[in-house]
């Protein structure tokens, strides 16, 4: 019945093992090069500043705005449409000597000098940069923390072998996402953060079953190479992956259209996380334990000899 089973899969995921691993190399190396040269474009929550949102009765053109701001010192002021073309977000670095409520006074008695429309204010937040250092090593740690906790579970559960491949593909995941991030220049906060960690958790899980069905494979079929009974493993698990990763995917899809402003980075650090997290759940992590040498041998329960145990 195996036998029969296995025949009906058809798809060599493994002849592409090498093409797949190249690619990986060079998108981390992209990746890797971004980060270092653009690096990311992070938000108050690590730098510290204020965000102010107001809104307008009409449709507002972004550049005087910008203008006056400029003129009046905050140089570094982000100026963006938030939602729509009516509604504005100002990121700020605060001024020395000025307090939060100064400088959102300040901006919005600026914004009402230039209309004559009444304007809304929506929101003011503020986070101090002694703040934004710390989440920016707290974040980095849960990071590291939990990279380390899943070394330490999968070797436990598995083989130190696919432990090391978990960890690999994780990691691919994590640079890969970033990488786009500082491409694109998108913005990072701690909403993408939670986003990263989220992939991290979605990206383990996928490979998790694809192990799992390779440790079983490993101990049923017999004279079959290690690389082969991968790429059987991965054919019987391909529409479980598949099929979650679109159900994921379509909720993912509707969160960063309709979710507004709001959640867009973290849905769209999702809908990264989530294509990386399935491709490498496939080659990275399998690919980086069959280069470790994994073998049937590795997987087999040491048999328990009766006798020796009945002896007193």
């Amino acid at each position: 019945m195996l036998t029969k089973h296995i025949s009906k899969q058809q798809i060599n995921f493994m002849g592409l093992r090498k093409p797949a691993m190249i690619l990986s190399v060079i998108l981390i190396l992209v990746s890797i090069v971004c980060l270092a040269t653009l690096k990311l474009n992070v938000g108050i929550d690590f730098t510290g500043g204020s965000i102010i949102e107001v809104g307008y009765q009409q449709p507002v053109e972004l550049e005087p705005i910008r203008d006056v701001l400029s003129v009046n010192g905050y140089n570094d002021a982000v100026v963006q449409h938030f939602g729509s073309a009516s509604e504005v977000l100002i990121r700020l670095v605060p001024k020395t000597g000025q307090n939060e409520a100064e400088t959102s006074s300040e901006v919005i008695k600026l914004l009402r000098s230039m209309t004559d429309e009444s304007i809304q204010e929506r929101r003011v937040e503020y986070v101090g940069p002694q703040v934004g250092e710390e989440l920016t090593e707290d974040g980095g740690l849960a990071v590291l923390y939990a990279l380390i906790a899943i070394l330490i579970y999968v070797s436990v559960r598995f083989e130190y072998r696919f432990s090391l491949g978990a960890v690999a593909a994780l990691i691919h995941d994590v640079i890969i996402t970033l990488g786009i991030f500082s491409l694109l220049r998108l913005d990072f906060d701690l909403s993408v953060l939670a986003a990263i960690l989220a992939v991290i958790g979605y990206s383990l899980n996928d490979t998790i079953v694809v192990f799992d069905r390779v440790r079983e494979n490993f101990r049923k079929i017999r004279n079959r190479t290690p690389e082969e009974v991968t790429n059987i493993s991965i054919n019987q698990t391909i529409s479980r992956t598949l099929m979650t990763s679109f159900t994921t995917l379509l909720v993912l899809f509707s969160l960063f259209f309709l979710g507004g402003e709001v959640i867009h980075a973290f849905s769209l650090a999702l809908i990264i996380g989530v294509f990386v997290g399935t491709y490498s759940s496939i080659y990275v992590a399998t690919s980086t334990t069959l280069s470790l040498g994994i073998s049937r041998v590795d997987l087999i329960e040491p048999e328990i000899d009766e006798e020796e145990l009945a002896r007193p």
